[in-house]
């Protein structure tokens, strides 16, 4: 009983897959909000958005650095901030680095100039692999 009381007591941070209206991972820790979608109707249908509590620094440079296995930082240039500046949004025609990252990794940090936004990959695997496999179009 103690331990359920324990486990109802801790915040709840699971990896989450939905396929409508488009393919969409989720997951959100006290410092941060992470949304992938895959939307084949964009030009640029890959998109990850990085929403925090506190506004995200304005820099030249976004990157994502994978430890585990599989480790690996990546990085661009083509982020934008929201104009409230708390979210921070990639978008590009392919992922396989994000999602092999996420998918083979124990810990991520987003990184933007001297803000460092670490996050918990446990669980993040099978959610990636449903993502992979989605084939679901986007509504109307």
């Amino acid at each position: 009983m103690l331990i359920a009381l324990v486990l109802l007591a801790a915040p709840a941070s699971a990896w989450e897959f939905t396929a409508t209206p488009v393919c969409t991972i989720t997951h959100e820790t006290p410092d941060l909000a992470l949304r992938i979608t895959f939307d084949p109707a964009q030009p640029q249908p890959y998109a990850i958005a990085l929403t925090r509590t506190s506004p995200w620094e304005k820099t030249d440079s976004f990157g994502l650095r994978f430890e585990g296995p599989a480790a690996l930082t990546i990085g661009t240039g083509r982020h934008e901030l929201s104009a409230d500046k708390m979210t921070l949004t990639v978008t590009d025609t392919g992922f396989g680095n994000v999602l092999d990252g996420l998918a083979y990794n124990a810990f991520a940090t987003a990184l933007a100039g001297t803000t460092e936004v670490p996050f918990d990959l446990t669980g993040a695997r099978p959610v990636v692999e449903a993502f992979r496999a989605c084939d679901v179009l986007p509504s109307a």
